[in-house]
């Protein structure tokens, strides 16, 4: 069973806390910290919604851009020779492009 629970494109963690008896829920997926909480499925959904919603009014107000959580889809133009560079590339490591190129890009970024 996956305890995620997605809203506006973000996604969120539900996790039950014992000790305090609450649904206790983290947005994932992003640097910024949003976290809510609720004492049942209906509380913790609502209260979800609120934090995704206060934060991205948050964001508004002080002229910043709401962080979103990438899709893992990318689509990217290039000039036709760099594209057959990778094409080559790719296939001379026995990868896909698609591999390939999640490689290089891991590497770039030092993740």
């Amino acid at each position: 069973m996956k305890n995620t629970i997605t809203y506006q494109g973000y996604s969120a963690s539900l996790e039950f806390d014992p000790v305090d008896n609450l649904l206790v829920g983290r947005v994932l997926d992003i640097d910024d910290i949003i976290s809510f909480h609720g004492e049942s499925v209906a509380a913790f959904t609502s209260a979800f919604h609120e934090a995704v919603d206060d934060y991205v009014a948050a964001c508004e107000k002080l002229g910043q851009t709401p962080e979103k959580p990438a899709s893992g889809r990318l689509m990217l133009r290039v000039d036709p020779v760099v594209h057959a560079a990778a094409l080559k590339a790719a296939a001379h490591t026995g990868q896909s492009l698609n591999r390939w190129a999640e490689w290089v890009l891991r590497k770039a970024a030092h993740v």
